[in-house]
Formats: C-alpha cells, sequence, structure tokens
C-alpha cells in the first residue's frame, strides 16, 4: 500500500503540496551595506530547501554566503543575477520582488 500525503491526501507518488509551497512564496531580493562598505545580497522568503537553493546560488554566482535567521546572504550586488537564476530554477516572475 502507498504511503499517503498528510496534507493534501494523494499518494506520495502523487503528491503536488511541494509545487504549491514553492507557488505560494512571496521571494525578496535586495542589497544591504555592511561593513567597510560592503554589500550583501539578501534573498527571504524562501522556506522549502533554502540551505540548497543557497549553494546553488553560490556556485552558480562564484560568491560566498549563508543560510541563517531564514533568509540567504550572497557576498556582492547579485539582484539582477539572482532573479534571472530563481526563474529558471522555477520560480514564477511575480513571486520574486527586487527592492
Amino acid at each position: 500500500m502507498a504511503d499517503i500525503c498528510v496534507k493534501c491526501g494523494l499518494p506520495k507518488e502523487l503528491c503536488v503540496c511541494k509545487i504549491i509551497d514553492q507557488e505560494t512564496q512571496k521571494i525578496e531580493v535586495f542589497v544591504e551595506k555592511r561593513k567597510f562598505g560592503k554589500s550583501i545580497t539578501v534573498i527571504s522568503g524562501i522556506t522549502n530547501n533554502a540551505k540548497d537553493l543557497a549553494s546553488q546560488l553560490k556556485s552558480k554566482l562564484a560568491c560566498g554566503g549563508t543560510f541563517k535567521n531564514g533568509h540567504i546572504e550572497l557576498q556582492g550586488n547579485h539582484k539582477a543575477r539572482v532573479k534571472v537564476i530563481l526563474l529558471q530554477l522555477g520560480y514564477s516572475e511575480e513571486q520574486i520582488e527586487i527592492i
């Protein structure tokens, strides 16, 4: 007997909870100035697989960064490039807000 998802009630093979959760997220991308004039790109609002996404962004943007306090921090100003990468990863244009 197949396992049943607790949220949607569908079998695990047909479960769409992750897709629905991804579509309902509101992602904000903005740049902060830190010590010594360094720029940090902050991505907030991502709840699913945020650590994996941080790792993918760091490798694609060739920069350092971290996931902490519920948001992703990338070294440098990468606002425009982050939006393009998020669109390639399946997030919609309406979900992403560049501040």
